[in-house]
């Protein structure tokens, strides 16, 4: 009887010593939870589900459903599904719950048994979207993975770690660099995350080699990379400027996401400042994606006034910060979550969404303006781009409908990894070259694009002067290159239907304001002022270059080298500047706008900087005077005499024609309305 007794009151205090351990491991869960790590709540939750007995039903039930919550957050989809099918043999599962459960059916791809839990579900919820979508996405699933599409998807390996690597993002005028965010041995810092479970993801970078091999992924210096998680980010167009998601641990608070943005050095991006969106400071703020024109800072978050869920905005970006947060609405924002916004260069925007029919998970959803009502229209780009699992993080090579992005297809654990996609397609682009005429590129220039099919398009420029642009058949475009302290330069070209693909090369040479600018290729008949007819073209194009900026007035040099007397030079090159400008004037340029000048010798070529590039033996700044000259060499002497005899023009004024007789502007330049900017009419829902 004594025996008996005992053992009773060891299992008794077993019991009793068990449900202590479980009370323990559920209050560091529930601690945990409130600060958003999900990885060290769902280890407690389980703990404290195995130390809780079968017979207490109803409390393993509910531990089941909090773990179940956790493990769906950090993508561990199987561990996720293993908690709800506990949750629900404890009957503890709301028809929320069975919704939820029917998702991640989905994203597993057990399409038959998701099927009956968004019947469930739309039996007590009809009108629940994500019920309702759920239902077509398991229904479509299997047939649209069956028919496939143009995409071709591989496993980018160079990239990818045993961790997670995720948001690609090129960079580079030939895009030769690829960033990306990686939670790799190589990241910074020491200890793990307890949101994730891994280190805190940093920024890694790869570069291509001209034989177009990728080297081996390295960490990004320069202070970009902290402790704390750094991803999901991109470049302005300039590529100068960083902008990137943040995650700041906090030991007493929750994780909110923060754009943070970072400008480059070189080759090192400084440490990140925060970047104010709203006074909101208990919403997230993540994904930020800069606009092709650059006016615009895409965005996603939970701050109130959405759909529901993680929702996709903007903000316009000017000069003195941000103003105007509008959230896209619909159809891009569903109850559920909209994330990691993207755009092709051609202004084609791109989003991932586990809201709207899909194959399962996060899909990737491609959004087009309609042009007759202004709103976007949705396509789905179907499989193999989009998976069962998620799938995110467009990044685009130029203009062309290939790059990487990021998919946890796959993987059971969750981990993101990159891969490679590309849809051959007939892309018909125009690449331009932006450059000081006798000088080098000018990467502070402007585009402005104008089309007959209504488009009106403002570029930027890259470091190398270059720029490009996704042309439309049968359109007609006018571009004009603009740029401080230049006078502009337009062209004009139509681009033809084709069945290749084609890229339209355009030169647009700037003529400086501030320095003589040299008149390539003109000739004249020996010893002579008649102009030569070779010389056409480029006289041609001076009379277009004034045309294009009808405010300028010039002072057209000639020059001479040193031989011959003072007086004979002057005459002759005063003969020759009076040749040019009777041509200009034959073809339509004002008199009063060109003043000829011949200065014989008195005015020797200085070297400028693209000339010394030719000639190693010449320096930038070097004058070609006649005692230059002749300590050179016979053939070099020849060479410095050519470039002294040549023709220039100076602009002497940038007003011409702009005043009345009052003195009064012409053409007064009218205020832009508010309303034109912030209009409702772009199918947006405007946020006060």
């Amino acid at each position: 009887m004594g025996h008996r007794l005992s053992f009773v009151l060891f299992v008794v205090c077993c019991i009793l010593f068990a449900s202590c351990a479980a009370n323990k491991n559920l209050k560091k869960a529930e601690k945990y939870l409130a600060l958003g790590e999900y990885y060290d709540a769902a280890s407690q939750y389980k703990q404290a589900y195995r130390k809780t007995s079968p017979k207490e039903r109803e409390q393993r039930g509910k531990i089941a459903l909090k773990m179940a919550s956790c493990y769906a957050k950090i993508n561990q989809t199987a561990a996720s599904l293993a908690a709800y099918r506990n949750a629900i043999r404890y009957k503890q599962a709301s028809i929320e719950d069975h919704l939820t459960f029917g998702r991640l059916l989905l994203k597993n791809g057990e399409y038959k048994a998701a099927v009956e839990e968004f019947k469930l579900a739309l039996d007590s919820m009809p009108d629940n979207i994500l019920a309702k979508n759920g239902l077509v996405s398991a229904q479509n699933a299997p047939e649209w993975k069956r028919i496939g599409s143009r995409y071709t998807v591989k496993k980018a390996d160079v990239f990818n770690s045993r961790r997670a690597d995720y948001c690609p993002m090129l960079l580079g005028d030939q895009s030769e660099y690829l960033y990306f965010t990686s939670t790799r041995n190589e990241a910074q810092g020491d200890e793990l995350s307890g949101i994730t479970g891994t280190k805190p993801g940093d920024l890694f970078f790869s570069q291509k080699d001209d034989k177009g091999k990728w080297s081996r992924p390295e960490v990004v210096t320069g202070g970009i990379n902290t402790d704390f998680d750094e991803g999901a980010g991109c470049f302005t167009p300039d590529g100068k400027t960083l902008y990137l998601t943040q995650c700041q641990t906090d030991p007493s608070y929750p994780r909110y996401a923060q754009i943070i943005k970072s400008s480059r050095s070189d080759a090192a991006w400084g440490k990140g400042s925060d970047v104010k969106i709203s006074n909101d400071t208990l919403s997230s703020y993540a994904h930020p994606a800069i606009s092709p024109d650059g006016e615009w800072l895409y965005f996603c978050s939970d701050m109130p006034g959405g759909k529901g869920g993680l929702d996709i905005w903007r903000v316009r970006m000017t000069a003195s910060g941000f103003g105007g947060v509008q959230n896209l609405g619909s159809p891009v924002n569903t109850p559920g979550d909209e994330m990691f916004p993207a755009f092709r260069p051609n202004g084609d925007f791109y989003f991932s969404s586990d809201g709207h029919p899909g194959m399962g998970g996060l899909d990737i959803y491609i959004a087009r303006t309609d042009p007759d009502t202004k709103k976007y229209v949705l396509e789905h780009p179907g499989y193999p781009l989009n998976s069962q699992a998620d799938d995110f993080g467009m990044t685009f090579e130029g203009p062309y409908n290939r790059g990487y992005f990021c998919s946890n297809r796959g993987n059971g654990r969750g981990w993101d990894h990159i891969f490679s996609f590309e849809n051959p397609e007939i892309v018909q682009s125009i690449k331009g070259w932006v450059y000081e005429i006798d000088g080098y590129e000018l990467p502070a220039a402007q585009v402005n694009l104008v089309g007959n099919d209504g488009t009106n398009e403002k570029l930027s420029v890259l470091s190398d002067g270059s720029f490009t642009y996704v042309a439309k058949p049968g359109v007609s475009y006018v571009i004009l290159a603009t740029c401080k302290g230049y006078l502009n330069h337009k062209e004009e070209l139509t681009v033809e239907p084709s069945d290749d693909s084609e890229e339209y090369v355009l030169q647009f040479p700037l003529a400086s304001i501030t320095a003589p600018v040299l008149i390539d290729n003109i000739f004249y008949d020996f010893d002579k002022a008649t102009l030569r007819p070779e010389s056409t073209k480029a006289l041609d194009e001076l009379v277009e270059l004034l045309n294009e900026n009808p405010n300028v007035t010039i002072e057209l040099s000639a020059h001479c080298d040193y031989k011959g007397s003072d007086a004979y030079n002057k005459g002759l090159s005063q003969r020759r500047a009076e040749s040019v400008v009777n041509y200009l004037i034959e073809h339509g340029i004002a008199k009063d706008r060109l003043s000829p000048v011949g200065y014989g010798k008195e005015k020797p070529k200085t070297i400028r900087k693209k000339v010394a590039a030719k000639y190693n033996w010449l320096k930038e700044g070097d004058i070609l005077t006649e005692e230059f000259i002749k300590k050179l060499s016979d053939d070099k002497q020849e060479i410095c005499n050519q470039l002294n005899r040549r023709t220039e023009f100076i602009v002497l004024r940038t007003t011409y024609g702009m005043f009345d007789e009052q003195g009064n502007l012409k053409n007064p330049p009218q205020p832009k309305k508010l309303e034109d900017d912030f209009s409702d009419d772009e199918g947006y829902e405007l946020i006060e």
